[in-house]
């Protein structure tokens, strides 16, 4: 049995809209066994998350959180995806965490946005400056490929400095006018509290929400959530799980009836923009089911096929 172990080096042979075909395929299989473990030596923390898909395999993907290691200088967060097949269950692959985490991360709100962004926006805001918001960047490049960058961050220092490595990019001094001049609006932050509020929003705007993966966690108000029509990429993942919805629903500011469709609505037209005007917020969950599809994808790339 020959192991394959893929690196970044695969990078080069991946593209975007072929993750987002990925996406779209995998959707239509039956829906996704999910689990999660956590183990926890303080401070540090061990997380596995698996998924399995009749169909498409399972994987499960093992992150290690050490607090300390920057400190001496090396990556706090380390880990790998195991892949294995859907035939025999035997493992087809060891693939890098970092490079599993930045295409499925990205893609998984690019393919949101292939499918509620007006095909006409242009300008994009991207809120947080750290290795997501430049992922995002280049995932957004793709597919607006006329894309004019707004960055925003807290630190200002960082915002300028992502700026300067983008020619279609500029630093944002004022969220809110940021916000209010954006067809897009990208969140990558850790905020516990709303970054964006409803109130500046305008109409046809697409929100993209990435950052909040925590029951404590939230980038958006409870106006913005009333204004937009939501929508998830897995109702499983993210409405009991994470802040930015399970806040507002046990609060009755939002109804579980409010979130108009997941991924797997897809095919039935649910998860689709209704008229130019329509606010759309998508919430970023990042399902192990994702990082199983992304897995997949990956190792037919490192094959060739």
């Amino acid at each position: 049995m020959e192991i394959e172990i893929i690196g970044p080096e695969v990078e080069s042979r991946m593209s975007w809209r072929a993750l987002l075909k990925a996406f779209a395929e995998g959707h239509q299989l039956p829906r996704a066994e999910i689990g999660d473990t956590f183990l926890y030596r303080d401070p540090d923390t061990l997380l596995s998350r698996a998924a399995w898909i009749d169909g498409l395999g399972s994987a499960v993907k093992t992150a290690t959180i050490f607090p300390r290691n920057p400190g001496a200088g090396k990556p706090m967060v380390n880990g790998a995806v195991n892949l294995y097949s859907d035939s025999d269950g035997t493992l087809e692959a060891i693939v890098d965490f970092h490079l599993v985490t930045k295409w499925k991360t990205a893609g998984d709100s690019l393919y949101a946005a292939s499918l509620l962004a007006r095909a006409d926006s242009r300008n994009i805001t991207i809120v947080g400056a750290g290795t997501v918001g430049a992922n995002m960047i280049e995932a957004y490049g793709a597919l607006f490929p006329d894309a004019q960058f707004s960055i925003w961050n807290r630190s200002p220092d960082a915002a300028r400095a992502l700026a300067a490595r983008h020619a279609n990019a500029r630093f944002a001094p004022d969220l809110e006018a940021a916000v209010r001049g954006a067809d897009i609006i990208c969140t990558a932050t850790m905020s516990t509290t709303p970054v964006v509020q409803g109130d500046w929003l305008q109409p046809g705007q697409h929100l993209d929400l990435i950052g909040a993966y925590r029951p404590d966690m939230r980038e958006v108000d409870d106006t913005a959530l009333r204004r937009a029509t939501v929508f998830v990429d897995s109702r499983a993942t993210t409405l009991d799980h994470i802040g930015e919805l399970k806040i507002p629903l046990a609060a009755g500011t939002i109804t579980r009836d409010a979130i108009r469709a997941d991924y797997y609505d897809v095919p039935n037209g649910l998860f689709a923009r209704n008229a130019d005007t329509e606010i759309t917020i998508a919430k970023n969950g990042g399902g192990a089911h994702l990082d199983l599809m992304t897995s997949r994808y990956v190792l037919k790339c490192w094959r060739g096929e």
